[in-house]
């Protein structure tokens, strides 16, 4: 009798988690197809799937606005209780967070499940482009910042924007003088670049180094520690020709904030999987992001600690929106 009954509440234990899995997953990308936010999705997508882990094929839904804002408020102001979507976020996202350009929502009002990898900021300009490193494109800023147009996802105060004003600081150039253009995401200002409407994009390596490989672009210096692995291995840090400057963008995924409990718990248990698993560690490296796995409370801290530190260069550049 008492084998019988551990029997049947193992049955139903199973089909109670059965029921938490997402019959209509869904990954949401704040951007147009072809940054990071798509690559982020996609990545989750395959891995996901490939892995047994969704039952149901995901479907990937683009935003655009804000850099991540609007997809926040479709999903915290309007679907809060949605548990088939997981929403990517980055390093770009929790800056836009800290400077207030999400409206009323902060990192506070969305449960963050899982950061499954890093990415670094880098600068590229066009392959013929006669600035060959990234002392000769800050030289040319410093002469006449009018003429080097230089775009990036976001407008001023983004992600990418920070990056060009801290590196224009380090060279005495006031970042309100920069020539900045903004898309809605890489993808919008590779296709600038390779069109000669800009001078050089500040972007993602993920995003910028398949382009670097065919040769239409060439990514000057990534904001790394130290040089990358891989195909990138040849490009050069900011630190090496000189500057102080790294700028690491974690990739990863929140929820609504009141999805049921066993639905979050279905998303945690399954990236906690996914990140265990070398097939994906395999995906990631094939995606070029590099490692940086972190979920659940840990991930939460993370973010709020890292947002806590963006407020702080929000208000030295007199950014954050009250």
């Amino acid at each position: 009798m008492l084998k019988r009954t551990l029997a049947v509440l193992a049955v139903t234990a199973f089909a109670g988690a059965a029921l938490a899995a997402p019959d209509k997953p869904e990954c949401i990308a704040g951007a147009k197809p072809g940054g990071g936010f798509d690559l982020t999705c996609k990545l989750a997508q395959q891995g996901l799937q490939e892995a047994k882990l969704i039952a149901a094929p995901m479907r990937i839904t683009y935003m655009p606005g804000g850099v991540g804002a609007v997809a926040m408020n479709a999903i915290v102001g309007q679907r809060p209780a949605d548990p088939n979507a997981i929403v990517a976020f980055s390093g770009g996202s929790l800056l836009n967070i800290a400077q207030g350009k999400f409206g009323k929502w902060t990192e506070s009002d969305v449960r963050w499940i899982a950061a499954i990898g890093t990415d670094y900021g880098c600068i590229s300009v066009r392959a013929d482009s006669p600035h060959k490193t990234l002392k000769d494109l800050l030289n040319a800023v410093k002469a006449d910042s009018s003429k080097i147009a230089i775009g990036g996802g976001g407008t001023v105060g983004s992600q990418d924007w920070t990056k060009v004003a801290s590196l224009s600081k380090q060279v005495g150039v006031d970042p309100k003088a920069l020539r900045y253009v903004s898309f809605e995401g890489n993808g919008e200002v590779t296709t600038a670049l390779l069109g000669g409407h800009i001078q050089a994009g500040s972007g993602d390596v993920s995003a910028d180094l398949p382009q670097h490989k065919a040769g239409k672009i060439r990514i000057l210096a990534v904001y790394a520690d130290k040089r990358l692995p891989g195909d990138a291995a040849g490009i050069p840090t900011a630190k090496e020709q000189g500057y102080d400057f790294t700028w690491p963008i974690i990739r990863g995924f929140y929820v609504a904030p009141k999805i049921p409990e066993a639905d979050y718990k279905f998303w945690l248990d399954a990236f906690n999987k996914l990140l265990a698993s070398k097939d994906f560690l395999a995906l990631r490296d094939q995606r070029d992001l590099y490692p940086f796995n972190m979920t659940g409370s840990e991930l939460d801290a993370y973010v709020k600690k890292t947002v806590g530190e963006y407020r702080k260069i929000a208000d030295e550049y007199g950014l954050v929106q009250k």
